[in-house]
């Protein structure tokens, strides 16, 4: 046995993240972690990096017992992490960030050839090509994914702990991914594989741990498993298979014409956009990340100004419009990038959920604390959002349960429209099924909702229309009835829409 960890528990107070949890893993395995939000896959890979100390319990590492007391003594006994969010410097070359820490030096200090000459080999032994002197701002995240992956094997990783890898990848981007992890793994290498993905760990593991509240639920082997019986070990229950009714829209709630914004490339970031969104419909664009989708959004909600076309929000003209008043006109946000764009992280759960609320929950110019509490702590309960308090910090929330907070700040908004991007990234399946039941309702009750979303899948199964965005363009659309993955992937590369 390559990894044992026996008997885990790790507590912060009253609140116990990991309750005598046993993990092992084998050399060259591929051993996939899933599990609702907060279930504790994070903190049991950050004990097992060196990121927390566990409360009780202990590590075996080919045998032997070892105590890791950072990620560095967790490295030195190779083992690397690539975290969900890439620890990367994007204005240093892809070599220069694969050596970080182990640089090649020449008699007059850093050798960038040498590095450049280190990728190179590393790239081909492993079979994850890139380009040495690429800046890492200017690589895809595809490509960012492998410079990490090389970084750690640069450091000596014998085990390879991978967080949500493929969340901010493309459909290709994320074949490629998983065939390289199955060649390192043949290779010797041996993988503990984080992710919701259901679809994606069954393709690519050997075996999956489930947690539960910080508890195993059930080590199976991926060939003999399915996803409704991963879902049932995830969260105690059969989900429930939700259905999008087909109906009759109302009229048009947001109008964008001819939307254009020239940015500082050679090609325009929206180039001529044109879309409608009427009441008791979702229309869903699909697209490549860096296509146009997020600088549209960033239009229509008043954070990026556009150089030519309009926007109208219930018929009124808000081309240009501050971000409050287009709010108080009618719109609410899910924002693509919960960290930027969705809340404090320094703040509390309370202060975030109050965030856009505070208009009706005032008294003679002071916030009515009982009343705000109450609508939090209902969406707490009513999402599954996973925290010690309402008073705990943003920061300390895992990803999943913060976008759960950001969904459902914004869909109690009530507005009759609602940008909803990425709505579910990094929520688990549970939480899934818990939003799009949201969203399908809010259709049903003629709100009008604009979906963007990386998963195809959740595209096709939630949208009445489907626009395919490339190159800052629509180039095409498609009604839910007749649109297929393959279609929609052939307009994301270009390519021309037949039929």
């Amino acid at each position: 046995m390559l990894l044992q960890m026996d008997s885990i528990t790790k507590t912060y107070g009253n609140v116990t993240a990991n309750s005598d949890v046993s993990f092992n893993l084998h050399k060259g395995e591929i051993h996939a972690i899933i599990g609702e939000n907060g279930a504790g896959k994070t903190t049991l890979m950050r004990i097992l990096y060196g990121m927390e100390t566990p409360t009780s319990g202990s590590i075996r590492l080919n045998g032997k017992p070892v105590s890791f007391h950072s990620p560095t003594d967790a490295i030195n006994n190779g083992i690397g992490m690539v975290h969900q969010h890439f620890m990367l410097f994007s204005s240093f070359t892809v070599a220069e960030n694969i050596v970080i820490g182990r640089e090649p030096s020449s008699p007059i200090g850093f050798d960038r050839k040498a590095a450049a000459s280190v990728t190179d080999q590393l790239a081909k032994q492993y079979g994850m090509p890139v380009d040495p002197w690429a800046k890492v701002g200017d690589c895809s995240l595809g490509v960012q994914q492998r410079v990490e992956i090389l970084k750690v094997l640069h450091q000596g990783a014998e085990i390879i702990i991978l967080d949500e890898p493929t969340g901010v990848l493309t459909p290709l981007e994320v074949k490629e991914l998983l065939a390289a992890i199955k060649s390192l793994a043949a290779q010797g290498k041996s993988f503990i594989l984080i992710s919701h993905k259901l679809q994606e760990i069954i393709e690519v593991a050997d075996r999956i741990t489930v947690l539960r509240d910080g508890k195993v639920t059930g080590t199976v082997q991926a060939a003999d498993t399915d996803e409704e019986q991963l879902s049932k070990l995830m969260v105690g229950r059969d989900l429930v298979k939700l259905t999008r009714e087909k109906k009759q829209s109302g009229k048009p709630v947001l109008e964008v014409n001819s939307l254009s914004i020239r940015g500082d490339r050679t090609k325009p970031l929206l180039s001529d956009v044109s879309l409608q969104v009427n009441e008791g419909e979702i229309v869903g664009i699909a697209g490549i990340s860096g296509n146009g989708q997020s600088e549209l959004l960033q239009a229509i909600s008043g954070l990026l100004k556009p150089d030519k076309g309009s926007v109208r929000l219930l018929g009124q003209d808000v081309t240009g419009a501050p971000v409050g008043d287009i709010r108080r006109g009618g719109l609410a946000h899910i924002p693509e990038d919960r960290y930027q764009w969705g809340v404090s992280k320094e703040a509390d759960v309370l202060e975030n959920g109050l965030m856009g609320h505070t208009a009706r929950h005032h008294k003679l110019g002071l916030l009515r604390g009982s009343s705000i509490r109450g609508m939090v702590a209902e969406w707490v309960e009513r999402f599954g959002i996973k925290t010690g308090s309402l008073n705990t910090k943003a920061q300390f929330l895992s990803g999943g349960n913060l976008q759960k907070l950001i969904v459902a700040r914004e869909l109690a908004q009530d507005t009759p429209f609602l940008i909803a991007a990425e709505p579910t990234r990094g929520v688990d399946v549970g939480a899934m099924e818990i939003i799009h039941k949201e969203l399908l309702q809010r259709r049903s009750a003629k709100g009008a909702i604009l979906l963007v979303s990386s998963e195809l899948t959740e595209v096709l199964k939630l949208s009445d229309r489907i626009l395919v965005m490339f190159e800052g363009k629509i180039v095409g659309e498609l009604m839910a009835e007749t649109a297929t993955e393959e279609r929609i992937s052939l307009l994301m590369a270009g390519g021309k829409h037949v039929g």
